[in-house]
């Protein structure tokens, strides 16, 4: 005769599943934070620019490849000692791997002939100036002239000023003097030097004379 089941008096236990909002997430990115990106990204820029790969920036800089990866891939906020030590072995201030460079990118595009004419007070009677556009990249101030000599120009070697000047002859022949030397320039020569000692053309030798002046000054 068969034996019959007798149902348990105790309720059956069941394996109850965590709810989802409980469950670990193995799988989940690591959490980066705005500020840590934005380091991470100037910190990858200026090394590319001093030609260093990530290896042997993290060696100068004493710490591990891993460690320099997550830093520019900014998964870690690396600490004040480090930044240090890595802003010391790119020749930077610390300041720049916090400088919000995405919003200074700037461009200027000025249609030939459409130079802006700049009447300037300092101006030197018969040179004549035309804005070519300007442009601020980080703290590097750029300014562009093209500078044209009329017939009542004359000589004039006192220019002095902050900040890099480059020169590109477009036409005519001068005696150009920087500093203590002089030296003939003419079409298609090209000048760079520090604008803070007294430049300018000594003998207008040949006219018209007209050139390319470019600014390059610090804004602190």
């Amino acid at each position: 005769m068969p034996k019959k089941q007798i149902a348990s008096p105790f309720p059956t236990l069941q394996k109850q599943s965590p709810p989802r909002s409980a469950r670990k997430q193995d799988s989940a990115p690591p959490k980066r934070s705005t500020t840590s990106i934005k380091v991470g990204v100037q910190i990858r820029a200026q090394r590319l620019a001093a030609d260093l790969s990530a290896g042997a920036l993290a060696t100068q800089a004493g710490v591990s490849r891993s460690m320099m990866s997550r830093i520019e891939r900014g998964l870690v906020s690396p600490s004040i000692e480090v930044l240090d030590k890595i802003a010391t072995v790119l020749d930077v201030p610390m300041s720049r791997f916090f400088a919000d460079q995405v919003r200074r990118l700037d461009m200027s595009h000025v249609p030939a002939g459409k130079g802006l004419k700049i009447e300037r007070v300092d101006a030197v009677k018969g040179y004549h100036y035309a804005l070519l556009g300007h442009l601020l990249s980080g703290n590097l101030f750029v300014e562009p002239y093209l500078i044209e000599l009329s017939d009542e120009a004359t000589p004039y070697p006192a220019f002095q000023h902050p900040g890099v000047k480059f020169i590109y002859m477009l036409s005519g022949r001068v005696k150009y003097r920087y500093g203590s030397r002089t030296l003939e320039v003419k079409a298609g020569d090209s000048l760079l030097f520090d604008a803070r000692a007294l430049h300018g053309a000594e003998i207008l030798r040949e006219r018209p004379v007209s050139y390319l002046s470019i600014v390059f000054t610090l804004r602190e």
